[in-house]
């Protein structure tokens, strides 16, 4: 288990930049040393705002400075492009981070014997295995992707 230091709230402004990350149109380069303020050089979970969409995220490295990644979806509702400069405020998140699943995929995940495994995967991968499932258009779609998703999880294995 990881503990980390709480700095309070940390604010700054940043700059929008390219990322090949996926489903993160852009991300914003964290301008001060992880290791300091928070007690750790790996992820961080916290909440950040991007002006005034709340967002629940992770700071992280990939091997460089750290910086904190903007979701397609928040970077259209700001109406934001790389290049483009936003308002950053972040605190440590320390809640328990769980996806909450609609009842017919809590139920083929209990039936499947799978909620465990889904359980010990971390929050981004919880949340990409429910926006995979919850994002179908069609009945059957969804249920074809539930199936899926029980297989997948049944041999340990991330949706992507």
């Amino acid at each position: 288990m990881v503990t980390y230091v709480n700095p309070g709230p940390i604010e700054y402004e940043g700059v929008l930049e390219r990322s090949d990350v996926v489903n993160a149109s852009a991300y914003i380069p964290f301008p001060f040393d992880v290791k300091e303020l928070f007690g750790v050089t790996g992820r961080v979970p916290v909440i950040a705002r991007f002006d005034d969409v709340e967002y629940r995220g992770s700071l992280v490295s990939y091997g460089g400075p750290h910086r904190m990644l903007m979701l397609k979806e928040i970077r259209e509702q700001l109406g934001k492009h790389p290049g483009d400069s936003v308002r950053v405020r972040i605190e440590l998140d320390t809640a328990q981070r769980t996806v909450e699943l609609a009842a017919d995929v809590a139920q083929a995940f209990t039936t499947g014997g799978v909620t465990d495994t889904f359980r010990g995967f971390s929050y981004s991968a919880q949340r990409e295995y429910n926006g995979w499932i919850e994002e179908a258009k069609r009945p059957q779609t969804r249920l074809s992707r539930i199936d899926k998703a029980v297989a997948l999880l049944s041999e340990g294995k991330r949706l992507r």
